[in-house]
């Protein structure tokens, strides 16, 4: 299986730019407190078949332990890392413009596989980056792919990004394409009832953003959402602070905050969020589709999501939840390879065969 197999799409291009902590140089107690989580190595931790690729990484931190990052710098190493795509042939992909709710900017959206005539399951797919980079076209290789493995219409999004459109922007586009491709169903050769939501990272949380909406407007029921490491909790690393060892690598508190203040339009933590920006704040997850989360035992979103799927089952709603040892952000794009990757991936596919299946 490829490094850009289904689940990573742009989230791949975003992770590969963040570096690790220098976890040798990290002065004092951890964020967390106490000796015993400062006397933890976070390489120790990390599956050995994973550890070769943060190697590299590692020893660029040693040298700069804490590079100033900005927006301009992640979008600049993003277009720098920018992988060039050729889609293949098959399944057709269509690039296409939807129309926005009333009063909002049409969408692009590429759709992939769609058949006239058939009654196809759906993946509504949204791209990972941190809510500040990454391209609905990314994705389309690994969508191409789902259409292939799982017999579905794919559908990207290329939702706004922030900090030039905050929240309620990107939701605004994404519901917009989740009607369109409601209301096109018999068009596009879709099943109206059998339509997921998935993403990674970012597009995990706009999934996990979506699927609230949805539910609350009751006029599209998702049959699943499926989130991938997702990013559900603005106070993660600020005004809930995190073990030294969770978040060393790849995607780390500083990033956390970047990415969550420019999506909020306000500092990440603070005592209060717009209305349904942030999955984690919801106070009632009841009716929320059936859902699949899986993250890595090392990750940074590891507690948020461990947490957001006790939350859910406490609510009623069927949750499968998958924590892979010794993982960071993005192991799966990284090290395709690895038992611990592939098998992060099988758990994934079952959720998504269980929830397409009549």
């Amino acid at each position: 299986m490829s490094r850009r197999d289904f689940g990573i799409a742009a989230c791949g291009t975003t992770l590969a730019l963040m570096l690790p902590l220098d976890t040798a140089a990290q002065p004092g107690p951890s964020q967390a407190g106490g000796k015993e989580s400062e006397a933890i190595d976070p390489a120790s931790l990390v599956d050995p078949e994973l550890l070769p690729f943060l190697q590299p990484f590692i020893a660029a931190a040693a040298k700069e332990p804490h590079p100033v990052r900005t927006l301009a710098s992640y979008r600049t190493e993003s277009a720098e890392a920018q992988e060039k795509y050729a889609f293949s042939p098959s399944p057709p992909v269509e690039d296409r413009t939807v129309s926005g709710l009333p009063g909002q900017p049409d969408v692009r959206v590429f759709i992939v596989g769609a058949a006239p005539g058939k009654r196809k399951p759906a993946m509504l797919h949204l791209h990972g980056g941190g809510y500040i980079i990454g391209h609905a076209g990314d994705a389309v290789p690994n969508m191409q792919k789902a259409a292939t493995r799982f017999g579905c219409v794919a559908m990207s999004v290329d939702y706004r990004l922030a900090p030039e459109t905050p929240f309620p922007g990107p939701l605004n586009d994404n519901y917009a394409a989740l009607l369109w491709l409601h209301r096109h169903a018999a068009e596009l050769g879709v099943d109206p009832d059998r339509i997921i939501v998935a993403g990674e990272s970012a597009g995990g949380g706009h999934a996990a953003i979506l699927a609230i909406a949805a539910r609350d407007r009751g006029e599209v029921r998702l049959r699943a959402q499926i989130l991938t490491y997702p990013m559900l909790d603005d106070r993660t690393g600020t005004s809930r602070p995190v073990p030294h060892h969770i978040g060393a690598f790849v995607w780390r508190p500083e990033d956390n905050r970047l990415g969550w203040s420019s999506m909020l339009g306000q500092p990440a933590g603070g005592d209060t969020a717009p209305s349904g920006s942030v999955p984690a704040r919801v106070v009632d997850l009841r009716g929320l589709p059936p859902t699949f989360i899986g993250v890595g035992s090392l990750d940074l979103f590891v507690e948020e999501d461990m947490e957001y799927a006790r939350r859910l089952l406490d609510a009623g709603v069927p949750t499968e939840l998958y924590v892979a040892p010794g993982a960071y952000h993005g192991f799966e794009a990284f090290v395709p390879e690895a038992e611990v990757s592939m098998i992060f991936r099988e758990a994934r596919d079952g959720a998504i065969r269980r929830a397409f299946s009549t």
